[in-house]
């Protein structure tokens, strides 16, 4: 082989051998390099409980062709982070989206979080400090899930001094939480399995302005809404009320009690909630000799449904009331007092919606003032 051709071949080989050289040398200081990556980058989202290590913890995986580094103490919970779990849009940061993704457990809420939504999931228990951390909370969204009162910690909104909205409606509830805090403006856990509600459940909850409890199994509320000073709307509908709830609010707008066995009312039950407007007790058990004369005479109340009842009579109401609705009753006659207490020119019903159809009143049984007493009407139904 000429000298000249050795000389070239000898290069090339010393050269191939020179760059597999650098090329492996590279390619371990990179995977070097990734390792370090992958350690720093490695998280650690498992659901904390008390008896636990701490949520969030940062992990190190060994590896045995990396560089020996210093393992680093456990870190708690960093309170901005958002769970893996959950969304937490970088446009709203203090809003946390956990809802319809088949949780078991409550995940990590972070401090800065105000709004957090839980519901449509299988959680089952609410542990003891769930919601240490964050302070901040002012909405709680818990329904559609599966949370027995057996399973709430006793103190678990204790922390929570302004939480504004509780959300807790279609769990497995047979109480009412708490103790909850003074801040609550709403409460709503109706489609529960509450049956009694004691007087001193609510108490302290001064600025409760609407509470629902409809869908339940209540038998018994006792003196539980006096007090509730602020409160404006209260719904009962849908239980097993024999009787009226005890002390009314002054606040009081808005009182539903449609689908219950109550069968009588006080005379003054209505005249201590001088700002009512709606009131619905249709779907009862209400019979004129559980009525006193004036128990509907309240000049505040705009709107009342007693229908569904058995009431034989129309009961006496306020000039001032706009839509009545009386149909599925037993009542047989028109009594224009019920409206109108005088005649004439000056004094007339306000009075826009009367139902009385599903009675046993007769078309023709319509006195012939009725028109002058209800000329404001609309919509009369017989």
């Amino acid at each position: 082989m000429p000298r000249a051709t050795t000389l070239i071949l000898l290069l090339a080989g010393l050269c191939a051998s020179s760059l597999g050289q650098y090329n492996e040398e590279e390619d371990l200081a990179w995977l070097q390099y990734y390792l370090r990556q992958s350690r720093a980058s490695s998280y650690n989202y498992a659901p904390y409980y008390e008896e636990e290590s701490p949520a969030y913890a940062y992990s190190y995986p060994s590896a045995n062709d990396a560089e020996p580094e210093p393992e680093p103490e456990p870190q708690r919970e960093t309170p901005w982070r958002c769970p893996q779990e959950c969304d937490c849009p970088p446009n709203f940061s203090s809003a946390m989206y956990c809802d319809t993704r088949n949780l078991r457990y409550l995940p990590f809420v972070p401090s800065r979080m105000k709004y957090v939504y839980f519901q449509n999931n299988l959680i089952t228990s609410i542990q003891e400090g769930a919601f240490d951390n964050a302070t901040e909370l002012e909405w709680l969204a818990l329904h559609n899930n599966r949370i027995g009162s057996d399973k709430v910690g006793r103190r678990v909104f204790g922390k929570l001094q302004r939480l504004e909205r509780l959300y807790m409606n279609n769990n497995n509830l047979t109480r009412l939480p708490g103790p909850l805090p003074r801040s609550l403006r709403e409460l709503h856990l109706s489609y529960n399995r509450i049956s009694k509600v004691p007087s001193n459940a609510l108490e302290g909850l001064e600025n409760l302005t609407a509470l629902y409890l409809s869908h339940n199994f209540i038998f018994e509320m006792g003196a539980s809404l006096k007090g509730l000073r602020s409160l404006i709307l209260v719904d009962l509908s849908y239980n097993n009320l024999r009787k009226v709830p005890d002390g009314l609010p002054a606040s009081l707008e808005q009182l539903y009690l449609e689908y219950n066995y109550i069968n009588a009312i006080p005379e003054d039950y209505f005249q201590v909630s001088p700002r009512l407007l709606y009131v619905r007790m249709s779907h009862n058990s209400l019979t004129n000799q559980g009525l006193a004369g004036n128990t509907f005479n309240s000049s505040s109340i705009l709107e009342l449904d007693l229908s569904y009842n058995q009431l034989q009579k129309i009961p006496r109401v306020n000039t001032n009331l706009e839509n009545l609705y009386l149909q599925g009753n037993q009542i047989n006659e028109f009594s224009i007092s019920s409206f109108c207490s005088v005649v004439d020119v000056m004094n007339y019903s306000r009075l826009q919606v009367l139902r009385l159809d599903g009675n046993e009143i007769k078309r023709n049984a319509v006195p012939p003032d009725a028109p002058l007493c209800l000329r404001r009407a609309t919509v009369i139904e017989i």
